[in-house]
């Protein structure tokens, strides 16, 4: 299947704060209890050991994502990271409660990020958790420059994509969203009205992920957007990772710079 890039309501800059926010906490949730995310640690744990460095700088963070379950993961893996979250709508309140859980592991930036566009002094492994895929050729493509630019490291990592699983899957999304909002962390009352009295977030969290499913890059369209990228010096690996037993991959993008050059 053809990659289809249409619009996500997340993504769009009208979309009342409140229901992004409620989004994100779910997705970061639901993350967190369906365990797919530990698959994808061993192959950041290479990441991190061939940048040698163990701070993350993660960019569209949501609220959260992986990141959390990183930070506890992997020390098992040799690894005692810390990281720094950000993203072009912060989630503060989210980053605030993952940094007070933290034990001083997770810090945050209040203020919005382009991911396109990061500070060049903002250090570590740059990741992109289930978020490359908001952007458009030319933008996926300005990440990457930028990361190559700086000589910083990259990991790009989706655990959605176009497989016929993952989209059937998709499809009773609305039903983890009925279930699991009591429990999603910032609690907000305007969660639980969005779900029970006005379903709105239903809906939503079905139709954004759907749309991004349509929008993951394969892994030759990775290796492609790797190979136009401006990165001399800079060495690209794609791949995938099997996400459990279902037939459902991730994918990943990792970049480095080669260590031969200043």
């Amino acid at each position: 299947m053809k990659r289809i890039h249409l619009f996500e309501i997340c993504d769009q800059p009208w979309l009342p704060a409140t229901l992004r926010d409620a989004a994100t906490a779910y997705l970061e949730t639901s993350l967190r209890l369906s365990g797919q995310a530990k698959f994808l640690f061993p192959k950041l744990a290479a990441a991190l050991r061939a940048a040698k460095t163990e701070q993350i700088l993660d960019l569209c963070s949501g609220s959260g994502g992986p990141v959390p379950l990183a930070i506890e993961e992997l020390p098992v893996l040799g690894i005692e990271v810390r990281a720094t979250l950000t993203d072009a709508f912060p989630n503060v309140a989210a980053f605030e409660r993952l940094a007070r859980e933290s034990s001083g592991r997770i810090d945050f930036i209040r203020e919005p990020v382009d991911a396109t566009r990061v500070p060049r002094e903002l250090e570590g492994l740059r990741t992109l958790f289930n978020a490359f895929h908001h952007f458009r050729p030319e933008r996926a493509r300005a990440i990457l420059d930028a990361a190559a630019r700086d000589r910083h490291p990259i990991a790009i990592f989706e655990l959605v994509g176009r497989d016929p699983a993952m989209l059937l899957g998709i499809l009773f999304a609305w039903l983890g969203v009925l279930f699991l909002m009591p429990f999603v962390r910032p609690f907000r009352w305007s969660g639980l009205f969005f779900t029970y009295v006005l379903p709105v977030l239903p809906l939503l969290v079905v139709f954004d992920g759907l749309v991004s499913c349509l929008r993951v890059y394969s892994v030759s369209e990775l290796e492609a957007l790797a190979a136009e990228a401006d990165a001399p010096g800079y060495h690209f690996e794609a791949g995938r990772i099997r996400i459990g037993r279902a037939p459902v991959y991730a994918t990943y993008l990792i970049g480095t710079p080669n260590s031969d050059r200043p």
